[in-house]
């Protein structure tokens, strides 16, 4: 405990570790008061696509949160880096939310029904199955597909519900077409994470609730790894995977000392 407390950088998943659904998770209050108070940098990393920064930003005002705008970086800004990069000025057909629409907007990428370069694909209500054919259209008449991010499922007030790999899953199998993810676990996102924070991976640790993603990301970017088990994530399920985190915590908030340590 006392080699994390000690990093000089926090990136944290949202989802299963700073709240479920509209509801923060214990102890994130007295983590976050923490990081302020030891000038830590720390920075909000989610696979979701579906918010902006300002929304997030907000979502955790109502929650009772004061945290900046800058803090937050999620896989829709880094789709928009991505495509921005490869295709200057190219265009997309889009299934996301508007958090995914605003981002590729800013990077200068237009919305495309017809002869896009890129078909991509986000969380959010617009999914339906008329949507879908588009897109499998699209990518037969070659669309590039991208999701923003690989989760098949994520963590809700209710349960676990479908996320964003399980959306693009019946594109791929109808056209044969594997996607390209963006979030995490691909290192553009981690990469881009540490430059914001303005850290080195060593001196940095990854906090979430995913094996899959949050652990497996900071392990291949060199960083030190928690995981906890306020999301999707058991102490029995560790076990399938060939990697494990450095430490295992209940939640964010075990992570600042206790009075008497």
């Amino acid at each position: 405990m006392e080699l994390l407390r000690n990093k000089q950088g926090y990136i944290c998943d949202m989802d299963g570790v700073i709240y479920h659904g509209n509801r923060l998770l214990p102890g994130v209050k007295e983590f976050v008061d923490w990081l302020y108070q030891e000038k830590k940098n720390f920075l909000f990393l989610t696979n979701s696509s579906e918010r902006s920064p300002k929304e997030l930003q907000q979502k955790l005002a109502r929650m009772g949160l004061d945290v900046d705008e800058s803090r937050f970086y999620t896989s829709a800004l880094a789709t928009a880096k991505f495509i921005s990069s490869q295709c200057p000025g190219g265009s997309a057909y889009v299934i996301g939310g508007a958090g995914l629409i605003m981002a590729l907007h800013d990077a200068g990428i237009t919305m495309n029904d017809v002869d896009p370069d890129y078909v991509i694909i986000g969380e959010g209500n617009s999914y339906h199955y008329e949507n879908i054919l588009k897109a499998v259209r699209l990518v037969m008449r070659g669309a590039k597909l991208i999701g923003t991010n690989s989760d098949l499922t994520g963590p809700s007030e209710n349960g676990i519900i479908p996320a964003c790999r399980a959306m693009v899953a019946p594109i791929e199998m109808t056209t044969g077409q594997s996607a390209y993810y963006i979030g995490k676990p691909n290192p553009l996102m981690m990469r881009t994470g540490l430059r914001i924070l303005d850290v080195h991976s060593e001196d940095a640790v990854m906090i979430g609730d995913r094996m899959d993603t949050d652990i497996v990301a900071g392990i291949e970017t060199g960083l030190d790894t928690v995981l906890v088990l306020s999301g999707v994530t058991s102490r029995e399920d560790i076990k399938r995977f060939p990697y494990r985190p450095r430490l295992v915590l209940d939640g964010v908030g075990d992570i600042p000392p206790k009075s008497g340590e």
